[in-house]
């Protein structure tokens, strides 16, 4: 166990090497109680391991705008054999609703080039015809409102008897197989319109009521071009990524020249029949060749924590402006609930009435303000946001290693215990 003040310089260090942008400072500077912090959090971690939740994990938190916490703990996997270091790279799965496309709706919202009441059929003309889509509303798909079934398996239509159709992958690339996946699997660049003809198919209910649903998240990179003209994740790096100082945060990684460590999750004993790292893990984003609204983002945990603090700060950090606070505060509010319906637009919010509910019950930690906002991820990430308490929670792990049959981090509570940690931390503890 390092000491509490050697940790310090080591985080210190850290900062100046690779996150000069959000100031490092120790949790009694904020009234935190750095000692109790420490103790609670590596009491939770230990047990989270043990019980193999995951095999490592490492928590981010800033309060007031400002680092007060970044540990790592485990090993990438359960041989023990590399340890997990603060500027890993981890495969942010569902965390990409949130930081990939919708900070471009947001911002597209913003300069009135997309109505969120407005038909989304007007910004996608193949549900003009659709007797059950044509009426959508841009806010009710970004808050879970619309009908929309939650998921379609599109790797079920790569397979027939048990074999995967050569029409659709190849071992090599070619210029109309260019759509990597994996090492040695090549998607047919065309596949995405069977992506879009199947949504398009899909079936929608006629109970409007909150069902989460990510397939229109597919649909909005192909959006997003469509109406600013540039490709998608250029667009994401010149608008967002490279002003707030993002280095790691994008698609592709293993095509990038980082030098930090990518984490694998799971290994896929169905398809890539080998360990998957550096390359999603979500399927429905891997046969779009990587890039996809609904996963296939990467990054830091210290890159996170830069996206978060804009947003909790309402649309600024480190002297850019990125949204007008308004903006901000309509997409993170609760868009229907008198429906029952906690979500925001894109983002997840508290469960209603959290704060009466028990750590057990509780999504996320009871103390967070219904002001607060959020995404998790299927292999085990977590961002979440509180302007009310000024507090950036991020947790980044690779849960679904070996397999996604792994739950502990759900059975355990893992998550809301760590971030409740951080609200409880008053120095009178």
């Amino acid at each position: 166990m390092i000491k509490p003040a050697i940790q310090f310089v080591l985080l210190l260090v850290f900062c100046q090497l690779a996150c000069a942008q959000m100031p490092y400072t120790n949790p009694e500077s904020v009234g935190l109680n750095g000692d109790y912090i420490n103790t609670q959090v590596d009491s939770i971690m230990q047990l989270a391991i043990k019980e193999q939740a995951f095999p490592g994990a490492q928590i981010l938190v800033a309060k007031q705008g400002q680092i007060i916490f970044h540990e790592a703990y485990g090993y990438h996997t359960y041989d023990s054999i590399n340890k997990v270091s603060l500027n890993d790279i981890y495969d942010l799965a569902s965390v990409t609703k949130i930081v990939g496309p919708l900070p471009a709706l947001m911002k597209l919202y913003e300069e009135g080039k997309l109505d969120l009441d407005a038909p989304f059929s007007n910004y996608w003309n193949a549900w003009k015809h659709k007797k059950d889509k044509k009426h959508i509303t841009l806010r009710e798909l970004l808050a879970h409102q619309s009908g929309m079934q939650p998921y379609i398996v599109f790797l079920s239509r790569v397979f027939k008897n048990g074999k995967i159709k050569k029409r659709f992958i190849k071992t090599k690339a070619s210029k109309r197989f260019s759509n990597q996946m994996y090492e040695g699997i090549y998607v047919k660049n065309r596949f995405k319109n069977k992506v879009f003809r199947n949504i398009n198919r899909s079936k929608v209910s006629n109970d409007k009521t909150y069902k989460y649903s990510g397939l229109a998240s597919l649909i909005y990179p192909e959006i997003i071009e469509n109406i600013t003209g540039e490709n998608y994740t250029d667009y994401l790096k010149k608008q967002f990524y490279k002003p707030l100082g993002c280095e790691t945060l994008g698609y592709l990684p293993k095509t990038k020249n980082f030098k930090n460590t990518i984490v694998p999750t799971e290994n896929d004993s169905v398809f890539r029949k080998t360990l998957t790292h550096g390359w999603v893990h979500d399927e429905n984003a891997a046969l779009l060749g990587g890039i996809s609204g609904n996963a296939g983002l990467f990054g830091t945990a210290t890159d996170l924590a830069k996206y978060m603090q804009m947003l909790t700060n309402f649309g600024t950090f480190n002297g850019n402006t990125f949204f007008k606070p308004e903006t901000v505060r309509e997409f993170t509010k609760m868009q229907y609930p008198k429906n029952n319906n906690r979500r925001g637009l894109g983002f997840d919010k508290p469960l209603i009435g959290n704060d009466t509910l028990s750590i057990t019950k509780a999504y996320p930690a009871p103390q967070v303000s219904p002001e607060s906002f959020g995404h998790a991820g299927f292999t085990g990430t977590f961002v979440w946001a509180d302007p009310k308490a000024e507090l950036v929670f991020i947790f980044l792990s690779n849960r679904v290693y070996p397999s996604r049959s792994h739950r502990n981090i759900y059975n355990l509570n893992i998550r809301p215990k760590l971030q409740q940690i951080f609200y409880s931390a008053t120095l009178t503890n």
